[in-house]
């Protein structure tokens, strides 16, 4: 049985499977995406595969557009971004290896996308695991960190509860 959890107002996935081996979801990309902000997986590989559309992507500064039919591998480490900025949907599978708790992520951003920035910092802080922005660390920890105070403060948490 498949889910559908929604990422930001243009994106959602859609689990395909998940083994802790990989997670696989079908990702769509709404028409006129806005670029994310850069970031890293420190412990798992990507692989995405454009099913239908175009998707940018951004690895390590080298930025470039794939199309139906064409994939990317993404190691852990490494800085990027992908967005669509077509009129068109995009549709890819992506796979995530190992999947370690990537699919909670998933969930706990849909719980809470609409709220903002400060339920995003304390997810920030409790999935440092699997997703981490890029950026000098010695100024992104402490900011965010403030930012998860005020945000648990106001009842958000990794599990989406919040006002």
């Amino acid at each position: 049985m498949s889910t559908q959890l929604k990422l930001t107002p243009t994106e959602s996935v859609e689990v395909r499977s998940a083994t802790p081996d990989a997670l696989e979801v079908e990702v769509t990309y709404g028409a006129s995406g806005k670029t994310p902000p850069k970031h890293f997986h420190p412990d798992q590989d990507e692989r995405f595969e454009v099913l239908a559309g175009t998707l940018r992507v951004r690895v390590d500064g080298e930025e470039r557009t794939l199309a139906t039919g064409e994939t990317i591998e993404i190691p852990r480490g490494a800085v990027h971004q992908m967005w669509n900025p077509t009129e068109e949907p995009t549709r890819a599978l992506w796979r995530t290896s190992p999947a370690g708790r990537t699919e909670d992520w998933f969930r706990a951003i849909d719980s809470c996308y609409p709220a903002g920035v400060l339920a995003f910092a304390v997810l920030l802080g409790e999935y440092r695991d699997v997703f981490r922005l890029a950026g000098p660390d010695f100024l992104l920890r402490p900011a965010l960190g403030v930012l998860a105070v005020v945000g648990r403060a106001r009842g958000y948490s990794a599990t989406g509860a919040g006002s």
